[in-house]
């Protein structure tokens, strides 16, 4: 035993630095930390499944995917069927419990390839399972994976295609065109990740890895999108992905359109403001009496007029349109997330109550074809007293997302070195973020996707930040890749 020249022992301080120092080690290279998450994550699901006595069925979006899923064809508006056919997959089992139980394990597997990817890319433990609590604790993310909608899966495709782009300092061609197909099925789930494609290919060719990669990469993402139009142009006459994007885009210049300043032809000048207002401009889409919804036929039968009048009224109003763009944007930092259309409540928490189905036709057809047990959810003592409690706190909703966003940009765009590791998770996070409000609106659900792939950004860029410090020489573990 050691002791001081003044009799003090010293065993007591020597094994107190070593336990911080076994800690410390434990917290950066070990996987121990994440395991104990992730448990609880999975436990937190379970509880989540226990306590609803079904799936949450939304109409009419839900039955639309069960539907399109038994009698495969393309959607005419505004739903893809990408997630109908992972929807037809499970058809044989008739049960959406067994949807939203698969939804769940997709959720654990989001988080799980943000650790992974993450300390492939050096990063520690402790700041490779920071970056994936969001996708694993947040009640939007366990209520979306609880609910027959495809935001799970569009979510999980374009985290999969990044981690499988990024697993290698330069990835090789079948990892390029496995991360094509990755994101044209994730463009099949949700029309406004198909732009992605575009983007990572983009990547590519910034970071010189040769023109195999591009290739594999473009062509196997092209192919399946291609296939897909062309079958819906069999159903609905158009070469396309879905038949909503005028009318989407309308409804976006509908809070700034002025007709005297856009001065359009005379049949698109029957879709000018017309004195209607409504507080959002997705709420256009719906509502009676937006002309429109006054043209004789389906809405969506006049979406070449109508995104020919959105694009005019933008070439027309420019500054208006960006105006309108930032502004709605601004609501995602707000410390407590913005009802934005307000008969939209933000998913703040676990809800717990009952939720009837109406009587509808299509719901009654859903039932006989897809799960005859299909009903209205309701929450089930006593696992809805903890949903109660459960809560998540405001702060990490808006003004976290805004320092992530930022931290992610910094490290991607800031003169850090070559590489800028943080690049395309930061490029793909703002356009999923900022995408869907540039083409119609803002709703805390739309930018639930780009939450986690901002995390990996802001993740990376902090680390690269952190290693180009002045005075400082970035050192890499053998078997790793810096960031």
């Amino acid at each position: 035993m050691l002791t001081s020249p003044d009799g003090v022992q010293l065993e007591p301080v020597t094994a107190g630095r070593g336990a911080r120092h076994r800690t410390r080690r434990a917290l950066s290279s070990g996987h121990g930390l994440f395991a104990v998450v992730i448990s609880l994550a999975a436990a937190l699901r379970a509880v989540v499944m226990l306590g609803y006595n079904t799936a949450q069925l939304y109409w009419y979006d839900s039955f639309t995917y069960l539907d399109t899923a038994v009698h495969l064809k393309p959607g005419g508006a505004f739903h893809p069927a990408g997630y109908a056919f992972f929807l037809r997959l499970l058809r044989p089992f008739h049960s959406v419990e067994l949807v939203v139980g698969v939804q769940h394990v997709m959720g654990l597997g989001m988080g799980l390839m943000i650790y992974l990817l993450l300390r492939r890319r050096s990063l520690p433990a402790w700041g490779a399972t920071l970056a994936a609590l969001p996708v694993l604790f947040d009640p939007s993310f366990l209520r979306l994976e609880h609910a027959v909608l495809s935001d799970t899966q569009v979510t999980f495709l374009v985290i999969a295609a990044l981690t499988v782009l990024m697993w290698r300092a330069k990835p090789s061609v079948r990892s390029a065109a496995v991360a094509g197909v990755l994101l044209a099925v994730a463009g099949l789930t949700r029309t406004a990740a198909a732009p992605l494609l575009a983007l990572f290919v983009l990547y590519l060719v910034l970071r010189r890895v040769g023109w195999r990669h591009v290739v594999a990469l473009a062509v196997a993402g092209t192919l399946p999108l291609a296939a897909y139009a062309g079958w819906y142009q069999q159903h609905h006459g158009r070469f396309a992905l879905s038949g909503s994007d005028g009318v989407a885009l309308w409804a976006r210049t509908m809070t700034f359109a002025d007709c005297s300043k856009i001065k359009p032809p005379a049949d698109e000048a029957r879709l000018c403001p017309n004195g209607t207002v409504v507080d959002a401009a997705g709420e256009y889409v719906w509502a009676a009496d937006a002309s429109l919804n006054r043209l004789p036929g389906d809405r969506f039968s006049h979406n070449d007029l109508a995104r020919s009048f959105a694009l005019r009224a933008i070439a027309a109003q420019p500054l208006d349109y960006l105006r309108e763009v930032v502004s709605d944007a601004s609501l995602a930092f707000a410390w407590t997330p913005v009802s934005h259309p307000k008969r939209v409540v933000p998913a703040l928490s676990l809800p717990v109550g009952s939720w009837p189905l109406p009587s509808f036709p299509l719901i009654h057809q859903v039932r006989v074809e897809y799960d005859p047990a299909i009903r209205g959810m309701a929450s089930v003592a006593p696992y809805d007293a903890f949903f109660t409690a459960y809560r998540y706190p405001n702060v990490l909703h808006g003004p976290l997302f805004g320092v992530v966003l930022l931290l992610g940009g910094l490290g991607g765009l800031g003169a850090i070195g070559r590489r800028r590791p943080a690049l395309l998770p930061w490029a793909a996070a703002m356009f999923l973020f900022v995408g869907p409000i540039a083409a119609l609106d803002f709703d805390h659900r739309y930018m639930l996707p780009a939450v986690p792939i901002a995390c990996i950004a802001a993740a990376l860029g902090a680390a690269s930040l952190w290693r180009a410090r002045p005075g400082r020489r970035a050192k890499v573990r053998p078997g790793r890749q810096a960031p």
